[in-house]
């Protein structure tokens, strides 16, 4: 079974959007974001009219996503959340095609991308069941 990072950042990868949790003059927030996982990081893209990029620059944040409505019969439920310090990024060409289109809007605004970066210093892994352990002896 892999280490809870590997597990973390792979479970990542299996879906599209998640939300990303800091704090904005010492109030918590959390904004949906569309994530993509590149080298053990994980790439964010976020819209920057709502001005959440500019509180996690520089900060560490969290992000996480789950299966909670998307697991079939026999798969276990997962959460997943990991921690790290928060940086802008300029995507590369092939990155951004791994986003996917944008949404034209965002809040009944056009849409602007801003894309962030999240190196994983810890992370947590909560399933419901051992069907994951499971699946994961099988996949290894």
């Amino acid at each position: 079974m892999p280490n809870d990072e590997e597990l973390a950042v792979e479970l990542l990868g299996r879906t599209d959007h998640g939300r990303l949790a800091a704090s904005l003059r010492a109030m918590p927030f959390l904004a949906l974001a569309r994530h993509v996982v590149v080298d053990g990081r994980v790439l964010l893209r976020l819209h920057r009219g709502c001005g959440y990029h500019r509180a996690c620059l520089g900060s560490v944040v969290a992000y996480g996503t789950d299966n909670l409505t998307s697991a079939g019969p026999g798969e276990s439920v997962w959460s997943v959340q990991i921690v790290g310090r928060c940086e802008a990024v300029e995507p590369t060409a092939s990155h951004r095609a791994l986003f996917g289109p944008a949404p034209r809007f965002m809040d009944g605004e056009p849409f602007d991308p801003v894309h962030l970066s999240i190196e994983p210093q810890f992370s947590t892994v909560h399933s419901a069941d051992d069907a994951m352990e499971r699946q994961f002896r099988r996949t290894l």
